[in-house]
């Protein structure tokens, strides 16, 4: 334990590529998404360029289908150790 090291975040992660990274890692194409959660593919294709925000009842809906916590698709980049720390 003592050469442990803990990974360093190398990249920050937008709200829309989150969204892309999960629906990608889960093997779902942006259609499969779509009839998911009944919300167009275009918007989801917007969503994950961040040309359209998410809001909440979207959060949700996608955070269902996608089994996350919406907080995973809204926060993507918060560093629980920096912010506590504050």
């Amino acid at each position: 334990m003592g050469d442990y090291r803990k990974a360093q975040k190398r990249i920050e992660v937008s709200v829309g590529e989150s969204v892309r990274i999960i629906r990608e890692l889960q093997e779902l194409s942006q259609n499969q998404l779509a009839r998911l959660t009944g919300i167009p593919q275009s918007t989801i294709s917007a969503i994950e360029r961040n040309r359209v925000n998410l809001g909440i009842e979207r959060t949700k809906v996608l955070a269902r289908a996608l089994k996350v916590h919406p907080a995973v698709l809204v926060f993507p980049s918060w560093d629980v150790e920096r912010e506590s720390a504050a």
